[in-house]
Parts: C-alpha cells; structure tokens; sequence
C-alpha cells in the first residue's frame, strides 16, 4: 500500500494457490488484448476465450491488489439509478434494457459463481438499504415500490424492523431486496482469473502497458520492459486506475479511496444481535456506510475516506466513530485489520463505455456496484466487439469528455467529502 503504514485486508487471510501467469513474449498477436486484471478484465477475458478468441489480459500489479481484490464484497442489484428514471432519461427503448440489465447484475454473480463451481464464500440473504432521514426514507419507498411493480419481492422496512435486522441504532426505515448478497471479492478475483486461463486466456501479471497505438490494422500495444503485443482490438478495464494510456480518460473520472475495517471475531452473544440473518447494508448518506458480517465472525464495515495515502492507523477514525456509533456494544472491540482501495465515479453517476477509435474499448465508472456491474459488463463489450452490434451494449458509447478543472478535484472532492459528513451528522 503505502510506506510507513501497512494496510492488509481481511480477504488476505486466505491462502490462494499461485495463478498460471504467462510473461509476455516478444511481439505476440492476438485478437484481443484487454488492460487490466480485475473482475471486468476477467469477465471479458472468459467469455472471449469461451467464444475462441484469442486473449490476452495484461495486468500492472497481480490479480487481486487492487480495488476488484480489496472492496466489501457487496453484490447489489440495479444502478445508481432506479428504473423509473432510466426510461425518463433514456426513452423507453433503452431506458428498459438499462433497468433489466441493471435488474440481471446480482443473479449474474450468484449464477456464475455456481455454474463455474468458484472457490468463492457467498452469502445470500439480501440487502438492506437504510433511511438516515425522513427524506431519505421516502426516496427509498420510491425505490422499492419501482422494483415491487417489476415482480421483485422486496419489503419496505420499519424503523423496528431494520433495527432487528441490522441491530444498528438510529435508522428511520428501509428496504430490503432479496437480490442482494455478499462474496469474497478477492477470491472472486482469483477464481475467475483462473477459469479465464482454463477456458484458454493469458494473463502476464507484472506487466505494465506503457503506449497504445494503432498500426495498419492492429494495435501495438508496449510494455514498461520493452515488449509489445499486437492485438485486433483492446478492451481498457482499468478503472480508477486509469493513466495517460487513453489520452483523457482518467480525467474523465473521479478517483476516491474505499477505506475499510475489520474488528477482531465477535462474541457469541454479539453475533446473535448483530445481522442476525446475514443481509448486507449500506445507508442513504451522501457519503455512505455499509457493512456486513466477515469471515470468522468478524463485522466489516467501509466508506469513503481520505484522498491522500494513509500514514497511520488514524485514516480510519471516521470509520470506527461510525461503528461506534451503530454499533455502541462494540466499542471495546478492537480492529484488527484496516485497508483501502481506489474507485472511481463519474460526474453523471452512471457507469461510461466509450471507442475513441474502432475496435478500441473502454468501460469505467462503478459506483459502488462494481462487482455485478462489471461482471454483466466484461461479456456484453465482447459481443460488440465481435458482432459490432451496438445494442448488445447496456450504455450507449459516448465520447471522452474530460471534467473541467479536473487537476484541482482532490481539494474540491476532499471539501465535499468534510461538508456531506457533516450535513448527513446533522440530518434527521
């Protein structure tokens, strides 16, 4: 992570067997190279070698180190946006495949993790979005009642209701969605790494791509040690880690980090009051909490935090307030693991896909759902690569348009950060 304080995630504690990383051999030719080794990168990488192509997956770390291998493991159904919306915004047309793709994300992960027999700890019994406010509380009726009227069987929830199912204090109301859940993230990772590599991909781990160029027909793409690769077309699954590779796009996007922590293994007694039927929650505040049970009776609980590296154990004091806060019983309780990663957000709050030229790909912009979303995303860019059919894409191509003043975002973003907190404390 960062010299001087050594962040380690939760997930770490398991042992994985090593991954099938394949170096880079000099002047290799594909058909499809993708940037990036996360859960997208990986995604895409299976169902394009499922469809035989052949893949190459160029990661600049390894598998797992970074956001795709560090988030809370929350899978939760739809988009930033809720159905009604979309058809607003985007006609009806494709406003409804937004919201049926959106609707697909949480059963996308369960069933995959299924169908390919995944290694992954998963557990299913919802999600439950929380009401800090009165206001807030009436936007998630809202919610709910949408995707009641699709056929989902959700509950609205009581303030006592959701006090029984989280055992948290403070909360106006809620919903719960049954098609919500929870899975080890960096063991997701790892096994679709190595599915991908059965079904035929390569993954060149260490690897960083340092140019991007087209050539004739092909791209040319070079690596920070000198090699190159020359594929048909390039997926770009970096995401918040997005650098001068694609020229704009990482100022398209606005970076934050995911803090994180992990109290030691919980009483009995604690256990029993605490999630008492395993849902998954995240809050309705600006800068949200979420949190879930963890591995060996752990509780796990995150949100946004600082934007520069943390020094020391001190960057994560928001969080343990809030679970002080949620949670008084536990304030003895001492944590015991404390980590981070990187995400990214777009100005409009939906996910972006965009082809600067043909036959290069681009996807990027979570918005806390990264697990379904870029899981459902990986095949569909695939597709249109293959059959360039663009209503096989979920979010129509738009261009690269930078954010204005983006150099100065960690100041206003840190400034907003400080200013939600306090008027989400403030809100009743």
């Amino acid at each position: 992570m960062v010299a001087g304080y050594q962040a380690e995630s939760v997930w770490a504690e398991r042992t994985f067997a090593p991954l099938a990383s394949d170096a880079l051999k000099p002047s290799e030719k594909v058909d499809l190279a993708i940037v990036g080794g996360g859960i997208l990168g990986l995604s895409s990488a299976l169902h394009a070698a499922r469809s035989g192509l052949s893949v190459r997956v160029l990661e600049a770390a390894h598998v797992g180190d970074r956001a795709s291998g560090l988030n809370g493991g929350q899978v939760i159904p739809g988009l930033k946006y809720d159905p009604d919306w979309l058809l607003q915004h985007f006609g009806e047309k494709r406003g409804e495949s937004l919201a049926r793709f959106g609707a697909s994300l949480a059963d996308g992960v369960f069933d995959l993790i299924q169908r390919e027999e995944l290694d992954v700890p998963v557990q299913r019994a919802g999600w439950i979005q929380a009401a800090h406010s009165e206001a807030a509380l009436r936007a998630i009726e809202q919610r709910a009642t949408q995707w009641i009227a699709r056929g989902v069987p959700a509950k609205l929830l009581s303030a006592a209701e959701v006090t029984r199912l989280t055992g948290a204090r403070g909360y106006h109301g809620g919903w719960l969605d049954p098609r919500g859940g929870a899975i080890q993230p960096l063991a997701y990772t790892r096994e679709l790494a190595r599915v991908a590599v059965d079904a035929g991909a390569r993954i060149a781990e260490n690897t960083r791509v340092t140019a991007l160029k087209r050539e004739n027909a092909a791209w040319v793409l070079k690596t920070a040690d000198g090699r190159s690769l020359s594929a048909k077309g390039v997926i770009i699954a970096t995401n918040a880690y997005a650098d001068a590779l694609v020229p704009g796009l990482a100022r398209t996007l606005l970076p934050l980090h995911s803090f994180q922590i992990a109290t030691a293994p919980l009483s009995d007694a604690l256990l029993s009051s605490i999630l008492p039927e395993g849902q998954v929650v995240s809050d309705s505040r600006r800068i949200i909490i979420y949190y879930r049970k963890g591995p060996n009776g752990r509780l796990l609980l995150g949100g946004r935090g600082s934007m520069s590296d943390p020094a020391d154990a001190s960057a994560w004091a928001h969080l343990e307030h809030a679970l002080k806060r949620l949670y008084p019983a536990l304030t003895s309780v001492p944590i015991e693991k404390r980590w981070y990663g990187r995400v990214a957000l777009t100005l409009d709050h939906l996910p972006h896909v965009h082809e600067p030229e043909p036959g290069l790909l681009v996807a990027a912009g979570c918005q806390g759902r990264g697990i379904g979303l870029m899981t459902g995303l990986g095949p569909r860019l695939v597709e249109y690569f293959v059959t360039r059919d663009a209503e096989l894409l979920p979010f129509p191509p738009t261009p690269i348009r930078p954010i204005p003043f983006h150099a100065f975002r960690n100041i206003g973003i840190g400034a907003a950060i400080a200013w939600y907190r306090l008027v989400d404390m403030l809100e009743k």
